[in-house]
Parts: C-alpha cells; sequence; structure tokens
C-alpha cells in the first residue's frame, strides 16, 4: 500500500518524449524554472534524489522504473525496470556507489550499483518502505515502514536488516543529523516526530508537530531541522538540541517535501496542491519568494544539487523534473 496525497481529485498527465524542454526564465526573483525534463508517461514519479557527487540523479517513478538522469546534460539513460515493485523513494550511500530503492510492492529494497545502473541485491524489510536515509558515515541505513510503524535498520557493510523498532504511527520519512548521532522519523499519521538515538536504536523523544507531516530535513550545521506539515501548510522548525519547536513558517497549499541549500541560506518546499514551490529565507524564518509550476504538475519531491546552483523537481502527475535556480541566471 502506498500513501495517497489528496485534497483534491487526482488524475494523470501524460508526458511528451524525452528531451529536455527549455524554458525562459522570467524577469522576477528566485527561484526561476530553466527547463523541463520530461520522464516516459506515466512514470509518476515520487521521489528524486541527486548522487552524492552531484553527477547523476535518480527519480524513483511509481510505474515500477527508476530514471536516471546525467546531470551535466539533462539527458536521460535507459530507465532501470523494477517489476511489481512501485518505488517510492531513493537514498544514494555517501559515496555515491550505491543506491536504495524502497518497493512498496513487496516490502524490500533493491540495492543498485549506480556505475552500472544494476541491481545487485534485494534486502527484506518491512510493509511498505516509505524513504531511507545513510548515516553520514555510511554504515547504517534507516528505512521507514509506513504500514508497520516500525523503522529497519540495515547494516550498510552486509545488506542485512540488524535491528526493527517502532515509531509513531505512519512513518513517511526520516534523516539523520549531519554528526550522525540523531535521527528524526516523521509520523504522517501521528503528527509527531520521533527522535532516535542512533548509538543505540531507541527512540528517546517525541515531538509534536503540524498536520500530516511528510518530509524532515536538517540545517547543514545540524542546530535546526525542518518538517514539511502537508495538512496545515506549514514548516516547523526544531531547535535540535532540546528537541522543541520554536516556530511554524507558512508555505504553500499542501507541503509534500523540502530541501536545503548546500550553505544553509535556503530550502525549497514543494506544494503539492497549490503547484508551486515556496523559497524560505533560513535567516529570516520566512517565504521570500514563490516559483508557479505548470498547471496540475503536482510536485512531490525536491532534491537541491552540491552545486547550490540548481535544483531538481519531480513532478507526479505531468511526469516531469523541473529544474530551478535559486537565483536569476544570465
Amino acid at each position: 500500500m502506498t500513501i495517497t496525497i489528496r485534497r483534491t481529485a487526482l488524475s494523470l498527465a501524460a508526458a511528451t518524449s524525452l528531451m529536455v524542454t527549455a524554458v525562459t526564465p522570467s524577469a522576477i526573483a528566485a527561484p526561476v524554472l530553466t527547463y523541463i525534463i520530461p520522464l516516459p508517461d506515466d512514470s509518476r514519479p515520487l521521489s528524486v534524489e541527486f548522487t552524492p557527487d552531484g553527477k547523476k540523479a535518480y527519480v524513483a517513478n511509481q510505474n515500477n522504473s527508476v530514471s536516471v538522469i546525467e546531470v551535466a546534460t539533462g539527458i536521460q539513460k535507459t530507465p532501470i525496470s523494477l517489476p511489481s515493485s512501485s518505488p517510492t523513494f531513493v537514498a544514494f550511500s555517501p559515496n555515491s556507489n550505491y543506491a536504495y530503492i524502497g518497493k512498496s510492492g513487496d516490502g524490500s529494497l533493491a540495492v543498485i550499483k549506480v556505475a552500472t545502473g544494476t541491481v545487485t541485491k534485494t534486502i527484506d524489510v518491512g510493509n511498505n518502505p516509505y524513504s531511507g536515509a545513510f548515516s553520514p558515515d555510511g554504515k547504517k541505513a534507516y528505512v521507514t515502514n509506513y504500514d508497520d510503524n516500525t523503522v529497519s535498520v540495515i547494516r550498510v557493510s552486509t545488506g542485512t536488516v540488524t535491528n526493527t523498532f517502532d515509531v509513531g504511527n505512519g512513518p513517511s520519512d526520516v534523516a539523520f543529523s549531519p554528526d550522525g548521532k540523531k535521527a528524526y522519523v516523521v509520523n504522517n499519521l501521528g503528527g509527531t516526530i520521533s527522535v532516535i538515538r542512533v548509538s543505540t536504536g531507541t527512540v528517546t523523544n517525541s515531538i509534536n508537530v503540524g498536520g500530516h507531516p511528510l518530509a524532515v530535513a536538517f540545517s547543514p550545521d545540524g542546530t535546526k531541522a525542518y518538517v514539511a506539515n502537508f495538512a496545515d501548510d506549514t514548516v516547523s522548525v526544531i531547535a535540535v538540541a532540546d528537541d522543541t519547536v520554536i516556530a511554524e513558517i507558512p508555505v504553500g497549499n499542501g507541503p509534500t517535501s523540502l530541501a536545503l541549500s548546500p550553505n544553509g541560506k535556503r530550502a525549497f518546499v514543494t506544494n503539492n496542491i497549490g503547484d508551486t514551490v515556496s523559497v524560505i529565507k533560513l535567516s529570516q524564518g520566512a517565504v521570500s519568494s514563490t516559483l508557479t509550476l505548470p498547471p496540475v504538475s503536482r510536485p512531490r519531491s525536491v532534491a537541491f544539487h552540491r552545486s547550490g546552483e540548481f535544483a531538481y523537481v519531480a513532478n507526479y502527475f505531468t511526469d516531469t523534473v523541473s529544474v530551478i535556480r535559486p537565483r536569476r541566471v544570465g
């Protein structure tokens, strides 16, 4: 089973060809939509991530495939086929060698060797693995199992599950703090964040956030974390030192994901129902600008490139990836 994000009726829109479509930037403040990468028809992209080295991007498509984009050119390679898998997320090892792809169809992960685009292993986890993340040192990976209310802990060197622990209701995302000591698990149905002590794999605290939270990201310095609350149209700001909510930032309609720039100055938030991307100036704790995407894009996921010069947005209905830049180019 997968989460259906719905406040209005949803339907699929077919993309066109596998070419990069240019979009003329308008003379407005950042961000700017610079071009659009169409994916194959009916891909239904749910998650996009860059390899840590910045050379490729993977897009997990609900149609049982993973799109592979060469970042330098925007050209797609042959999609990786994962039959009967309904992929939900992409997570890369810190060395860029491997990708974990969540397979909600059978409760497992596909381990892909990035150099060859081949599946090298399958790891059984829980029911409906919906998100995953590698620890900063690359030794562990956490996978949230949405229907089981659990997190699977994987020893990366062996590709084996070493522990499974309970969290809140409907865990939809997970992120490690930059120092690797904590992990935050977003509980979509519970409206909470489970705080994990990574050294012991135990839940040490629970933080109340907004309605139906979906995604979390830490600031690069590890002092704050940001949570996208789908039902409240807000982003909760958490002080990591004492796990307390210190602010709520209004954003667009139906925020589903967020990504922080590598320099920690801004966050991009995808607003699924509003077809927009909110830009938060983190020093001010407020939205500084908003990018409107093509109608009925229904953006689901956003990722910043390591350079900080652009981000990719996966659009569920239009089967596209939008390439946006934090500031006007040219």
